[in-house]
């Protein structure tokens, strides 16, 4: 029986993928205590990695859809984490957006807005969190975003 989120999940249409597993020498998460530390995810889904600099050749929408991606694979991360059952999340901790800009571009938050919005679309209350969203000049593969969190679990 699906619990509480994975039934939103299927009302806003959204399937997790299987948790992406890292590009490099890491893990994708630690859990310490009662928190799940997710290392950055990036904007990819079936179709590949949304690709592309603010400022020069994305704009604000395809980003923050692309930040929404990562949204998708960090609730995925946190699946694994939680041995397949998300209804152990007590709630998202902290958000911390990568924007790949131009150094004159500055509305990162625009950006990570789009990771932000999904977590409370799909939790709620639970999905309330603390942020960061900062200016990166370039990211790994040339992606538009990429996000890390910090969830509390029981």
């Amino acid at each position: 029986m699906a619990g509480e989120i994975e039934t939103r999940l299927a009302e806003l249409g959204v399937t997790l993928p299987e948790a992406p597993a890292p590009a490099a020498n890491y893990v994708p998460y630690v859990i310490a205590g009662d928190l799940v530390h997710i290392s950055g995810q990036l904007p990819m889904d079936a179709s590949g990695m949304v690709k592309g600099k603010l400022g020069d050749d994305c704009s604000v929408e395809d980003a923050a859809a692309a930040a929404r991606l990562c949204g998708i694979n960090l609730l995925s991360q946190l699946k694994a984490a939680c041995d397949g059952d998300l209804e152990r999340l007590v709630r998202v901790v902290k958000l911390g957006g990568f924007v790949n800009s131009t150094p004159d571009f500055t509305e990162q938050p625009k950006v990570v807005n789009g990771c932000s919005d999904f977590m409370v679309e799909v939790l709620g209350e639970r999905g309330r969190h603390a942020r960061s969203a900062v200016a990166s000049p370039s990211l790994p593969f040339g992606v538009a975003v990429e996000i890390d969190g910090i969830f509390q679990i029981k």
